[in-house]
């Protein structure tokens, strides 16, 4: 059997998105050139607040690289919706998804797309709500993966 041939590949089991490391790693590096900063500044004030923005970017950064990846499809006969939280991942059935789409919010005077996921989870109805920065990729491109794996569905007029 050559290893080039198509029944030679075992098909990726899992299709993910997340952050970009590449973006983690530059919010790590400013979040510890900030806290040099912090050590360095001379009033109290100063150390304050630019060690709290330290904080922040080292917690974000953190919690990027903990949530990884974010959004996964486990494709299949029945397939499977994977979220990523702080406390681990979250499996959702085909069956536990309510909707799905891709919605435009108004950031920084610009529409930015978001994709909005409401799935039943231990009887509550959640919202999730996952940007570009989350995905590493356009929230539209993900939902037409959803589309074809059956984990959504496009709007009736």
């Amino acid at each position: 059997m050559n290893p080039e041939s198509p029944q030679s590949r075992t098909p990726d089991p899992r299709i993910a998105w997340t952050t970009p490391t590449p973006a983690l790693i530059a919010v790590t590096v400013g979040g510890v050139i900030l806290a040099g900063a912090a050590i360095l500044a001379d009033e109290a004030p100063s150390r304050l607040l630019i060690g709290l923005a330290a904080a922040g970017l080292l917690v974000l950064a953190g919690l990027g690289f903990r949530q990884r990846p974010r959004l996964s499809v486990i494709p299949g006969h029945e397939p499977r919706l994977v979220v990523r939280s702080l406390v681990g991942p979250t499996e959702y059935t085909r069956d536990q998804i309510v909707r799905a789409r891709v919605v435009g919010y108004r950031r920084l005077g610009r529409k930015t797309p978001m994709l909005e996921i409401d799935v039943r989870h231990n009887g509550d109805e959640r919202l999730l709500i996952f940007g570009r920065w989350d995905l590493g990729a356009s929230p539209d491109d993900v939902f037409d993966t959803l589309l074809v794996h059956g984990l959504a569905s496009l709007p009736a007029d």
